[in-house]
């Protein structure tokens, strides 16, 4: 007995420790103010100091300023018309996008406007890219739906002027009608050298790699799925360890169970979480900046959602159900965008 009470007291600790952690919102109110409207539907943005960057339908891309700074907009055209792009990505001098569908085209953009130039091309009756990211200004991901039998990866180790395939006998293999949504930019998600790619589809799963896209695992979740349009659309990382997802069937905009699940293990396991509240499918999750990992918001076609306590209970805080995407520019400003709009909320 000596050596089990005190295992036991220890346990009854930790267990009261988090029963009575103090969940309270950082905030109690929120403002607004539109900051692009234009015909177009983004589902790409990145906060980059004083400004949004854009990319979205009808070739279009841009940046709009937090300030009192002025705003751009230009137009990438191909061959067969424009390309919808739905991945975005950036380093310190140079902004990448990333297009849908094929033939798809990655185009490096300097931020100061004087170049542009395709850096990688793909063409293929499967070739579909979802989200993009970087870990440093020398090494870049992009992710994509299988082409063969993994998911499509393709990664930069200079900077963005090459790029190269990751042939699946380096990639887990996917199951059959396992892919990715490109739904908001954020089914890749990059924290330090480590990168989570999550799935969906009549599987959804989570993709882990420790060391910047050179070795991979999998994992299982569980999520909604077993039709084409079911799984996870969007996960975020606040640390190594504390991870959430959302999605569930944009067919069935309002069902809202089995589609948030947390993780506090990195990736390798997963609980459902908030079964029955709150929103049904969103598009889009993010962890508040210094919120311990406690603090969520998730757009989609629900509305805007906020949870302080990890994802048990919800609050609709704003209700605008054409938002597809969104990013923190600090732990008080959240920039959002969807159809035809890119807006700040302020949250006071």
């Amino acid at each position: 007995m000596r050596k089990i009470l005190p295992l036991l007291l220890i346990l009854a600790l930790v267990s009261c420790k988090e029963e009575k952690k103090d969940f309270k919102p950082s905030f109690t109110e929120v403002e607004t103010d539109t900051l692009l409207t234009d015909s177009i539907s983004i589902r790409a943005i990145t906060t980059d100091n004083d400004k949004v960057w854009y990319a979205g339908s009808r070739g279009k891309y841009g940046y709009v300023s937090l300030g009192e700074g002025k705003a751009f907009t230009g137009v990438m055209a191909m061959e067969n018309g424009l390309p919808e792009f739905r991945s975005i990505a950036q380093t310190e001098t140079d902004i990448f996008i990333l297009n849908v569908g094929s033939p798809a085209k990655l185009y490096k953009i300097a931020k100061d406007g004087k170049s542009n130039k395709v850096v990688y091309t793909e063409e293929g009756e499967k070739v579909f890219y979802d989200s993009m990211q970087f870990y440093n200004d020398k090494e870049g991901i992009a992710i994509g739906d299988p082409t063969d039998d993994c998911l499509s990866v393709i990664i930069t180790r200079d900077g963005g002027e090459s790029w190269s395939k990751l042939s699946c006998d380096k990639l887990p293999e996917v199951e059959e009608g396992e892919a990715a949504f490109a739904a908001s930019n954020t089914n890749l998600i990059v924290k330090g050298d480590k990168t989570w790619i999550v799935s969906g589809g009549k599987k959804s799963r989570v993709y882990y790699s420790p060391d910047k896209g050179n070795k991979w695992k999998q994992y299982k979740t569980p999520i909604v799925q077993g039709t084409e349009t079911e799984g996870i659309y969007s996960a975020d990382f606040y640390d190594e360890n504390i991870g959430f997802a959302v999605g569930g069937d944009y067919t069935k905009p309002d069902m809202n169970t089995g589609n948030k699940i947390v993780t506090v293990k990195g990736g390798r396991r997963w609980k459902n979480v908030g079964d029955g509240i709150g929103f049904g499918y969103a598009s889009c999750v993010q962890f508040l900046p210094d919120s311990e990992g406690y603090e969520l918001v998730t757009a989609g076609p629900s509305g805007v959602f906020y949870s302080y306590d990890r994802g048990r209970s919800w609050k609709k805080i704003l209700d605008d159900k054409e938002l597809h995407t969104l990013r923190f520019a600090d732990n008080k400003t959240i920039i959002a965008a969807g159809q035809n709009k890119i807006i700040r909320i302020k949250l006071k």
